[in-house]
């Protein structure tokens, strides 16, 4: 969320920032509404004020018909500001709205588009896997080799479903041990598991709704399951101030991830690459309000993904995302995105984005700076390990052809 105050002096900016994103929105609606507001409020005040003086000056009054006059003339201008008051709780109601869906300003650095097919490559690594044979999709291996279940997965679970077994749930495990160590033991990345099952404020104060509803899961009893860790990590600050001198805070947080994968229709419909249940590793920074600071943060957990894939000798590259393909509050985003031998192209295997303070507004994430003045933080958060995704790549490029497949050496000991 943006400050109002922002938003009303740079108003050509925000609508040029709606524009590239793709977003139908109107500047000029929510500033119509807001002064709406701010005209309700300044006759509630006023009246408010009015009644104050009244109550003063009824003290005062001893006749009994002038009293009696006085009284009712307070009554009739309660009655006028209690509908005042019920107005701006409808116009507070469209406002606050608005004031969430008013997207966040690109960075300069960010290209136009207007969807993933104009994000822009930004570099490779790794040179790309040469077979004396066809290669083999990660399905045919992983059935092969009885490392998942795919007809079990969608007898229990439905469409999407699988069951990952033998070596393939062992693979995982070493792959969720290897990052947790690298995060924590290498980077010092503070470790958390996270809750999935999300209360609705955090998936607003992130951004993720009202925009994303359709791709969440959502139980009974109001709750949702969250797609990312992410979302957990920044609701366990909100509402908090955190002392300057531990800035910057940086996580690395675990969870099970759920995805309906709304609009997705047609796409990746078999196999592991695309599920609505998965596990994931996420970082996450909560940073001191800089632009310099956020832009440092993101280019070293952009770094920290590298390394991991780097490691596991998976070629890959990054992509800086278009305006199009950026949600409604990040500044900039990179994609990482692995080589898959059996389709012939990279795909996104990790996300790595910075906000600035639309998140920490919207969760009231707060800090005191040197000169003892409160202000809303930058946030940042990034795939570290998306899993089974990453699975389809490891397995894939390190296939053999006898239909076997070579662990990567840092990964046996966990295994």
């Amino acid at each position: 969320m943006l400050d109002i105050k922002f938003i009303r002096n740079n108003q050509e900016l925000i609508q040029e920032a709606a524009k590239k994103k793709q977003l139908k929105f109107k500047v000029a609606d929510l500033l119509a509404v807001d002064d709406q507001r701010r005209e309700l409020l300044t006759k509630i005040e006023q009246r408010r004020a009015e009644q104050n003086t009244f109550n003063q000056k009824l003290v005062e009054i001893t006749e009994p018909k002038k009293r009696e006059e006085a009284i009712a003339e307070m009554k009739m201008l309660k009655e006028t500001s209690q509908k005042d008051e019920e107005e701006l709780k409808k116009v507070m109601k469209r406002w606050q709205l608005l004031m969430i869906e008013t997207p966040n300003i690109p960075d300069i650095s960010v290209p136009e588009g207007k969807d993933d097919s104009g994000n822009r490559e930004v570099r490779t690594w790794g040179k790309l896997p040469e077979f004396s044979f066809a290669p083999k999709s990660h399905i045919e291996l992983m059935q092969k080799l009885d490392l998942v279940d795919f007809d079990a997965g969608a007898k229990v679970t439905g469409f999407r479903g699988y069951f990952l077994k033998n070596d393939g749930a062992s693979l995982s495990l070493a792959l969720w041990q290897f990052v947790f160590d690298y995060f924590i033991n290498k980077k010092k990345f503070t470790p958390f598991l996270a809750p999935a099952l999300i209360r609705r404020e955090n998936l607003v104060g992130t951004g993720y709704l009202p925009q994303g509803e359709e791709d969440l899961y959502k139980t009974q009893d109001a709750e949702y399951l969250a797609g990312t860790a992410e979302v957990g990590m920044m609701g366990y600050f909100m509402d908090t101030v955190i002392p300057k001198e531990k800035l910057p805070i940086k996580i690395i947080a675990f969870s099970p991830c759920f995805r309906r994968e709304a609009g997705s229709h047609g796409k990746d419909t078999k196999g592991l690459f695309r599920v609505h249940e998965f596990y994931k590793m996420e970082q996450v920074i909560i940073s001191e309000a800089s632009h310099m600071e956020s832009v440092k943060h993101h280019e070293e957990l952009t770094a920290n993904a590298e390394e991991i894939m780097r490691a596991l000798k998976i070629p890959h590259r990054v992509v800086v995302n278009c305006a199009g393909d950026l949600g409604l509050g990040q500044v900039k985003k990179y994609d990482l995105e692995a080589w898959l031998p059996s389709e012939k192209k990279y795909r996104e295997t990790h996300s790595i984005s910075y906000f600035h303070d639309f998140q920490t507004r919207r969760l009231n994430i707060r800090y005191k700076d040197t000169t003892g003045k409160i202000q809303f933080a930058h946030s940042l958060n990034g795939t570290a390990l998306a899993t089974p995704r990453l699975l389809v790549a490891l397995i894939e490029n390190y296939q053999q052809a006898d239909g076997s497949i070579v662990i990567p050496e840092m990964l046996k000991k966990y295994k």
